[in-house]
């Protein structure tokens, strides 16, 4: 069996530009998945109408493939509104509700492992409700589920591979552009797997650190 290696060394540069694609799309979906699943943790706990709502948004978005939730959003829906908006619009929504899908369950156990004595002892010193939630709750929820948080975020840079169904120039989106000019499919997947393992491994060596970190702070 022949590698043609030599024919792909010059899209190198073009295939490792859809990285900082990748990125982008993935911080921005972290950061209002965070928001989005804070909300969700809090809703599900306080129960209720709105409790049951978030209840069933977790189910639907833990329930469902991001590829479909994807294309339904953006090839589905605009049929129905007669509306179309942009690629990268519906990745940050999409891949934002569906984190904070995953990452509501993940904040709700963080809050509910908070010492319950620090909370009434707050209550008995005459503390807001807002002022324990904003002061207490929400800082150490967030520093006992960061380790699970991280490691969200780098299952949602590796969903992103999914982005190229929506025209994002990512680095499969790429590679079918190189493969269309050089014939070749081996090569250029060889490059995409280890641009994918390499990120996150130094995403998870972060992740690593970080969580020894909090461990002895």
């Amino acid at each position: 069996m022949i590698f043609n290696f030599d024919r792909v060394v010059p899209y190198i540069p073009f295939i490792l530009n859809g990285i900082p694609i990748i990125i982008i799309l993935s911080l921005g979906a972290a950061f209002f998945g965070c928001i989005i699943g804070l909300c969700a943790a809090f809703a599900k706990r306080r129960g209720g109408v709105i409790g049951g709502i978030f209840a069933a948004y977790i189910d639907f978005f833990r329930g469902t493939p991001a590829y479909v939730q994807l294309c339904f959003f953006h090839l589905a829906l605009p049929q129905l509104i007669h509306m179309n908006w942009p690629g990268w619009l519906s990745c940050i929504i999409v891949f934002s509700l569906n984190s904070g899908a995953y990452l509501g369950e993940v904040m709700r156990a963080g809050i509910e492992g908070i010492d319950k004595g620090q909370i009434e002892a707050a209550h008995a010193l005459g503390v807001q409700n807002r002022d324990i939630t904003k002061d207490i709750i929400i800082p150490q929820a967030l520093r006992n589920v960061l380790p699970a948080m991280f490691n969200e975020f780098i299952a949602l840079t590796k969903e992103t591979s999914i982005v190229s169904v929506v025209g994002m120039m990512d680095l499969m989106r790429r590679a079918s552009i190189v493969q269309g000019t050089t014939y070749l499919f081996f090569e250029p997947y060889v490059i995409i797997l280890l641009s994918y393992y390499l990120l996150n491994k130094v995403l998870s060596f972060i992740g690593s650190r970080l969580e020894r970190k909090l461990k002895y702070d």
